[in-house]
């Protein structure tokens, strides 16, 4: 019975690293939308959510099912309350990439960013979505210490999303000021896409050894 247990847990622990992996996938195409003013690539970031949010339904309704159907010792609960917070951190980065992707829709035909901080943007782009990916391993293997450096890899995204400001705050910025505002907007959503990955990686620590690091002490490094 317990082993029947265990491979339920595990089963939720792979779901949850689909849901992920989809939620990558979706900022991965919301990046190109927003950087190549692809359309089709809006469009479809956008409407799979609806995807997304079923999954979490699903996966939610698994996770306290779990509880209901035996009493769960310490590790046990802390895998299914923990499994219960990455869901809902998962579907947050996907609604995330959705934002990305209704400004690149809302600017079509044109490019929704000033050239100025278009590198920045690409860059911004390839930190979350490693992070991502990360994340999503992390689920699958539940490695403390490569959840652990989730944070220290989120260090780039902190730097970027500062030097994102400077530019948009320079007194010599000649674009207007809707296109500041977009691009401060864009750069949270990334900033805080990066920031639900890092907090996958916190409940796998906890998950895995009980202890919840605060968010500034989860690096190895």
């Amino acid at each position: 019975m317990r082993t029947a247990y265990h491979h339920q847990l595990e089963e939720l622990s792979v779901q949850l690293g689909e849901m992920c992996g989809l939620a990558n996938e979706a900022m991965r195409r919301a990046t190109r939308a927003l950087l190549e003013a692809d359309l089709d690539a809006a469009e479809r970031v956008i409407r799979e959510h609806d995807q997304m949010v079923v999954m979490r339904g699903r996966a939610e309704r698994e996770a306290f099912a779990l509880l209901a159907l035996q009493q769960p010792v310490a590790g046990e609960l802390r895998a299914i309350f923990s499994a219960v917070q990455i869901i809902a951190d998962i579907e947050r980065m996907d609604a995330l990439a959705v934002h990305v992707a209704k400004i690149a829709r809302r600017e079509h035909p044109n490019r929704a960013l000033p050239d100025k901080v278009r590198a920045c943007f690409a860059e911004m782009a390839e930190v979350a979505i490693a992070l991502g990916d990360n994340a999503k391993h992390v689920l699958i293997s539940h490695d403390p210490e490569q959840a652990a450096r989730l944070r220290e890899q989120d260090d780039a995204m902190d730097e970027l999303y500062r030097q994102l400001f400077s530019v948009l705050l320079d007194q010599n910025w000649t674009d207007n000021i809707p296109a500041a505002v977009d691009a401060a907007l864009l750069g949270r959503f990334y900033e805080r896409f990066a920031d639900h990955a890092v907090e996958v990686g916190r409940r796998v620590i906890f998950m895995v050894s009980g202890d919840l690091p605060e968010q500034d002490e989860i690096s190895t490094y």
